[in-house]
């Protein structure tokens, strides 16, 4: 599983170097308050993650799995989860991130065992609280009140916080069975592969025809899959991909513009610039500044 992350955006929760690392993220259609690293590409993050529908609906994907949550509804995301959270039409969510050992109490607690019991069954990706169950309906009027916190922070904030996350918790490892192992589908197998040689092979003129041999498939399968998977085009995801890796270099070093384009695979500076402008609402020299 370590090595099947390696070729996603990890996440990093722009809270984490601070004394309370709780990140909340106001997305609106496609952007995000504040702005958050992964471009609506597959990303996963060590941190877990609670999210509420305020207004419209979104669709939440793992490579095997899709739920859609609705105005009132929340979800919630497993630690090293390789996801992403995409809108149907208009829509407004708030995202609840932080550390498992904010539910943990203290070192060598007991309650580590029923946090243990959920962050470290890699089988409970994702789950969605979208009907309604008494237990749910809890579930989301507590992540309402969450989403309400944010509007006015009294000088208990944190500490309220932390005591609305351990009551969800609760709630959820109460109402849920965990589940038995299962055997990988066909076609996170396959996807597995493609998406491992689009990780090494990014930067390269990469065609339709090269990631379906990577999985020893057609080409006609291999859309097939990434439509069933993520709900993409083989092309879209490649070019979100390549700019995910383009922004975290913009980010990170002070390399040329001209050289990130071009090793993450563009080769016009131009072209990357109108690309990653709609993506971000920022050009590349922009978004290196803020």
């Amino acid at each position: 599983m370590a090595r099947e992350r390696e070729k996603y955006i990890n996440s990093i929760n722009l809270n984490s170097q601070t004394d309370f690392p709780y990140l909340v993220l106001d997305v609106v259609n496609d952007r995000s308050y504040p702005r958050n690293p992964g471009f609506h590409v597959m990303h996963w993050h060590e941190d877990l993650q609670f999210g509420y529908v305020l207004e419209g609906a979104v669709v939440l994907e793992t490579l095997d799995e899709s739920w859609k949550v609705s105005e009132g509804e929340g979800f919630f995301i497993n630690k090293n989860v390789i996801h992403t959270v995409r809108r149907l039409g208009n829509c407004h969510y708030k995202s609840f991130i932080f550390p498992t050992y904010f539910l943990g109490f203290y070192e060598g607690s007991p309650a580590r065992d029923i946090v243990d019991s959920i962050t470290e069954n890699e089988e409970i990706t994702c789950l969605s609280f979208a009907n309604k169950e008494a237990w749910k309906t809890s579930v989301n009027e507590n992540l309402a009140i969450l989403a309400d916190m944010e509007k006015e922070k009294t000088e208990y904030y944190a500490y309220e916080i932390l005591l609305r996350l351990a009551s969800l918790w609760l709630t959820l490892r109460k109402n849920i069975t965990l589940p038995e192992q299962r055997k990988e589908s066909a076609v996170h197998l396959r996807m597995k592969k493609i998406l491992q040689y689009i990780e090494e092979h990014y930067g390269e003129d990469i065609t339709l025809e090269d990631m379906a041999a990577s999985a020893s498939i057609s080409k006609t399968e291999c859309a097939r899959c990434f439509k069933t998977s993520l709900n993409t085009t083989p092309y879209k995801y490649l070019t979100e991909f390549r700019l995910s890796k383009a922004a975290r270099r913009l980010k990170t070093t002070d390399d040329p513009i001209g050289t990130i384009a071009a090793e993450a695979g563009f080769h016009q500076v131009s072209h990357f610039g109108k690309l990653f402008k709609e993506k971000t609402g920022s050009s590349p020299r922009e978004y290196r500044r803020k």
